[in-house]
């Protein structure tokens, strides 16, 4: 890094096996969507010696799109992985999606990197995900620098763009957030524009030339060196002010020339620890050419700025039973700590699983202990099993390399693992160990789903179980109210490649019905009954009576049976018999059909027949009486409410309030956060936020996030409630 030469080719291309943490650099690639990140891959893979001029792999198939949904789509869905060499280094390119709707693929980028590379489109800025993705890593402290793409747009500007990307990373400190280099530009076109062929090089003042398709090495020309001077003096400074060396500032304010290469060292060390975050550009290669603009002084970057997995803090561990276990740092010869960062299926190979090892050393063909945290309310099972796994890869594109192992701080794919699931810990089976879950966004846009055939039928729970365990930002709901399947998802583009994926990865095809929220019902005032029970068709009859009173409970009560019968009107062996009835009759409804619920039932009187009367006669007398006493009654129509908190940036703090209103939403407060955002609580139906992380991404152009809980069911609006009771009897 900084202006080093380049690396010849024979130290580069395609990425094996590491053999120490210290050759091993795991970098995560974030953006946003259309930033430019699998293209950057793909050149700085092309740069790598990796890829032939095509930009195909050199054993076939892609660098990217290993999905064909990808290819569907024209963007990427999923997290992958394209390992490189450079200089001795082994480089894990972590290529995500810059969709919001696949930010669990970005979260599990981040988890398996110790780096985080961001990209920014010189036309398109940064926009507001991109910027809370930002400070999620600053929080932990995870290094970063940004490349700058599509400096070939008509729009584009470089220097603009620097500027752009100090104020919005940049914080209380914007020189901290410098460029490297700036652009070279070669002759104005016809249309005015100049295109950027190079660049140049502040630290050490070279030409680093592009335009014929190998990086060239130049001097700058004198009438060049004074339109440097001033953003060379700035990042000059704003290096030292990182520097341990806290004498060499006022050394370089009295005059002193600080060499080169001290610099170079003190930038590389303040990368490293996450205190400076350099800016590059980039552009891909032009047909036929081998190295893209840029690409050998980001690789430079990666290899020599960017910290080992061995400069990581170690994971929290337990034993299965909750211990602590302590671990040395990233040892590939400690016990045996690696996590499921990403589980895919290949139809030629079956599952796969992504892997980062974070201790020890995975080898093929081993017995592993598998440990899951069980997040059940997703549908995935808690377990703690061994599995023999398969072979180990690197993955590129289709195609996949065998390994002889993976140590501490390196990943690999790993075939067979027919149990593990994305998330779950791979130790030793005879010393089973669990690392910390790692944080995932809440799926909240709901997904009614039913099978299409009888044949979809059979194969419909299968299929959906595989899906939510190789994404746990989904979440499989049974529910036992309204009688749906549905799959939860992060919003439309996620919903839809779950659909996809169903139909032609497992062969299952489903309708969408419209989602239904669980309603209740519950009397508004009091109420009697009576449930008359009487049949004399010859043979055995059937007689029951019984007189009831309903009164109204508050919420959350249930349902409560009350004996008050005297003088044994409604004989002993059969009162259990008439509350089964009412309870019975009770989930079933008396107004639209949704469960009835907070109410106290009093069996007051009744008659019974010493030969006719029975336990099926009387429950079937209790529910009569039940429906007769919601007749004579007002019934109110429960709607649950859920408490929804919405952290949004403060220019729209406005709009979201004003659409919660609209939503029949009580705004509950208003609480000011970091970075100019406000937290804002309220209470909103469930029936009216659908489709709320849908829309609240287009009211926040993506920058607002929202959580919601259920909180109780109320009263609904009569002429709601009268529309939903009709539509009940209409079906």
């Amino acid at each position: 890094m900084g202006d080093k030469a380049n690396a010849h080719p024979g130290a580069a291309g395609r990425a094996t096996a590491a053999d120490q943490p210290a050759s091993v650099r795991n970098v995560v690639l974030v953006g946003h969507s259309g930033s430019g990140k699998t293209t950057l891959v793909e050149a700085l893979a092309l740069t790598a010696g990796a890829v032939n001029r095509a930009g195909r792999v050199e054993d076939g198939g892609t660098v990217s799109d290993y999905d064909e949904i990808e290819h569907r789509q024209q963007r990427s869905v999923q997290l992958s992985l394209v390992p490189v060499e450079w200089d001795g280094i082994k480089v894990n390119l972590l290529d995500t999606p810059g969709y919001a709707d696949f930010v669990g693929e970005l979260r599990a980028g981040l988890r398996a990197a110790d780096a985080a590379l961001f990209v920014v489109s010189a036309s398109d800025g940064v926009d507001g995900s991109t910027r809370m993705v930002w400070e999620e890593c600053a929080a932990v402290g995870m290094p970063r620098a940004i490349v700058v793409t599509h400096l070939e747009a008509a729009r584009a500007d470089y220097e603009e763009m620097t500027r752009i990307c100090a104020e919005a990373f940049g914080g209380d400190d914007p020189d901290a957030v410098l460029p490297l280099y700036l652009p070279l530009h070669g002759p104005q076109g016809p249309d005015g524009h100049a295109p950027v062929t190079g660049l140049i090089g502040l630290l050490s003042q070279k030409l680093f030339e592009y335009s014929t398709g190998e990086r060239k090495e130049s001097e700058p020309g004198e009438d060049q060196l004074p339109e440097i001077d001033e953003a060379r003096n700035r990042l000059i400074e704003g290096i030292i002010a990182e520097s341990e060396d806290e004498t060499l500032m006022d050394r370089y304010l009295g005059g002193e020339q600080v060499d080169v290469k001290t610099l170079i060292e003190d930038l590389e060390r303040a990368v490293a620890r996450g205190t400076f975050f350099p800016v590059l550009a980039a552009a891909p290669a032009a047909d036929g050419a081998r190295q893209g603009l840029g690409t050998v002084e980001v690789l430079e970057l990666l290899t020599r700025g960017f910290p080992t997995p061995l400069e990581r803090e170690a994971p929290r561990v337990t034993t299965v039973d909750g211990k602590p276990r302590e671990l040395k740092l990233c040892d590939p010869d400690g016990p045996l700590v690696a996590e499921v960062v990403k589980t895919a299926s290949d139809p030629y190979v079956g599952r796969v699983s992504l892997v980062r090892v974070f201790s020890g050393t995975l080898r093929p063909d081993e017995t592993v202990h598998v440990s899951g945290h069980g997040l059940e309310d997703r549908g995935h099972e808690d377990h703690d099993v061994d599995e023999r796994i398969g072979a180990l890869s690197a993955p590129f594109g289709k195609q996949q390399r065998q390994l002889s192992h993976c140590i501490a701080g390196d990943l690999a794919c790993v075939a067979k693992l027919s149990r593990a699931e994305t998330g779950d810990t791979l130790s030793a089976k005879d010393d089973p160990l669990l690392m910390e879950a790692w944080q995932m966004p809440d799926p909240l846009l709901p997904l009614a789903i039913q099978a299409h055939s009888k044949a979809d039928e059979d194969k419909l729970s299968q299929g959906l179980s595989r899906l939510v365990a190789e994404d746990p930002t989904m979440r499989l709901e049974q529910n036992q109210s309204t009688h749906q399947v549905v799959l939860w998802c992060l919003g439309e583009a996620h919903a839809d490649v779950a659909l996809e994926r169903l139909r032609s990865r497992y062969g299952v095809q489903v309708d969408l019905v419209p989602h239904k929220v669980s309603l209740r019902e519950t009397f508004a005032d009091r109420s009697a009954g009576r449930g008359r029970h009487v049949k004399q068709s010859g043979g055995h009859g059937q007689y029951a009576i019984c007189e009831i009173e309903v009164e109204p409970l508050p919420g959350g009560s249930g349902i409560e049976f009350v004996d008050k019968v005297v003088g044994g009107a409604v004989p002993r062996q059969f009162i259990p018999s008439v509350e089964k009835g009412i309870r019975a009759q009770a989930a079933r409804g008396v107004a639209a059909g949704h469960p009835l619920v907070d109410i106290r039932v009093t069996l007051l009187d009744g008659k019974a027949h010493s030969v006719d009367s029975s336990d099926a006669a009387f429950q079937t007398a209790g529910a009569l009486a039940l429906r007769e006493a919601a007749g004579d009654a007002k019934i109110h129509l429960l709607e649950p409410v859920a408490e929804v908190s919405v952290l949004v940036g403060d220019d729209y703090v406005g709009a979201v309030m004003s659409d919660l209103s609209g939503r029949r939403g009580r705004v509950l407060g208003t609480e000011q956060t970091s970075g100019n955002r406000t937290l804002i609580k309220a209470e909103v139906p469930e029936i009216e936020i659908g489709r709320y992380s849908v829309d609240l991404r287009s009211l926040s152009h993506g920058t607002a996030r929202f959580s919601r809980s259920y909180a109780r069911h109320e009263p609904m609006p009569q002429q709601i409630a009268e529309r939903i009771r009709e539509e009940a009897r209409d079906a």
